[in-house]
């Protein structure tokens, strides 16, 4: 360990400072300086932090290196980060919705509204058969077309057949089909009746002693109601209903004959 005495001689005797050098203050007390320098190690690495945060930290950086500047950062982060993300997933479902409605859809075949007694123009044509006419007379039912065919065994049906009357435009024959004898008078229809034809329309009454027309359209079995079956002048059927009692479920599909 080095002491004033043996420093190379470097000291005077008497106390004082070589080379006429000023004397450190005593406030510094006795200062020892060990053989070994790696001892001055830490002092060395405090001193060093020391001179570095004091000359690389500028006035702003010092303020907000306070620990409530550090908290309101922080707060403040925060509370940016969230909005953020909000916005982010906001743009990007917008950009997901833009693809999936540009690109192209499979298509499909178009939906067909159905009623469990309605079909349309698939069902196929309508049948070559021969029936009985009010004078005992054969009559082709494909004869006389477009037509609207009224199935009325067992239907009370002035009214349906009034009203399909009046709704059908001239050239268009209302035909009454029924299994029980027509009347002798062509104006007027079987058991059920109908009011006399008006001006410009045809409406004929026809029997159909073995029901053939009603099997040959796979028609349900009568119930008080009406079948209606409207033929174009293709013979095609447009549109057939397996119970009815009034005109407007056919009407719009009158227009189509």
């Amino acid at each position: 360990m080095g002491s004033r005495s043996d420093n190379g001689g470097g000291w005077p005797s008497d106390g004082g400072s070589p080379d006429d050098l000023p004397d450190l203050p005593e406030e510094w007390g006795v200062i020892v300086i060990p053989d070994d320098l790696s001892e001055l190690a830490d002092e060395v690495a405090a001193v060093q932090a020391e001179l570095h945060m004091s000359q690389s930290r500028t006035r702003w950086q010092q303020f907000a290196a306070r620990p409530t500047v550090r908290r309101l950062h922080r707060i403040a982060v925060a509370g940016v980060r969230a909005p953020v993300l909000i916005i982010s997933m906001a743009v990007l479902v917008t950009i997901a919705s833009l693809f999936a409605s540009a690109w192209p859809a499979p298509s499909r075949p178009p939906a067909t509204q159905r009623t469990a007694s309605t079909t349309d123009e698939s069902v196929g044509s309508l049948p070559a058969l021969e029936l009985i006419g009010a004078d005992g007379a054969h009559v082709a039912l494909r004869a006389q077309l477009p037509a609207v065919v009224l199935l009325t065994d067992g239907c009370e049906c002035t009214q349906l057949i009034t009203d399909t009357t009046a709704a059908v435009r001239p050239g268009i024959a209302v035909i009454l089909v029924s299994s029980h004898p027509t009347s002798s008078s062509p104006a007027r229809v079987p058991a059920t009746g109908a009011a006399p034809q008006p001006q410009g329309k045809t409406v004929r009454s026809l029997r159909d002693p073995t029901d053939g027309l009603r099997k040959a359209l796979a028609l349900a079995a009568p119930d008080g109601t009406a079948a209606v079956v409207l033929v174009n002048e293709a013979g095609d059927i447009i549109s057939k209903i397996e119970r009815t009692a009034t005109v407007e479920e056919f009407r719009p599909d009158l227009a189509r004959l």
